[in-house]
């Protein structure tokens, strides 16, 4: 078989998937519409001051807590990790959510400003963490 037989294979295929389940057409349409409608925020978020400002600051708080900040960005979205602990930055349709787990272990998202302070956000979340490192980013 031939590279050309094998692309038609796929393509019926893939044909034959979506005539079996026309909810998964219609699911990767909504999921195309939300990516188009968070795409301007998703740029705000990657060019703004507050997320250049928020990789310094938490690099500074890493150094004061003796952890290494992991920073990442996946597809759109900013990834923070910190032994153990996450916090997602996430363009939607409506703005910028933060998402992390608080000291008691549950989910918590809120929205964020990015004409506002990253050191709010990063002692939310790291506060979770450990009840000392509101003192140690202050200093």
């Amino acid at each position: 078989m031939g590279f050309l037989d094998n692309l038609e294979n796929s393509l019926k295929n893939l044909e034959s998937r979506e005539e079996r389940n026309p909810n998964e057409a219609r699911r990767r349409q909504e999921d195309r519409a939300r990516g188009l409608a968070a795409a301007p925020w998703a740029t705000q978020l990657k060019e703004s001051d507050y997320t250049r400002a928020l990789f310094d600051k938490a690099a500074i708080a890493g150094h004061r807590l003796r952890a290494k900040i992991y920073m990442a960005w996946l597809d759109s979205t900013l990834r923070l990790e910190a032994r153990g602990r996450v916090l997602h930055l996430k363009p939607t349709s409506e703005g910028i959510v933060a998402e992390y787990t608080d000291s008691e272990g549950k989910p918590k998202v809120e929205r964020i400003d990015l004409a506002g302070d990253p050191d709010e956000l990063l002692e939310r979340w790291l506060s979770s963490e450990q009840p000392a490192v509101k003192e140690q980013i202050d200093e």
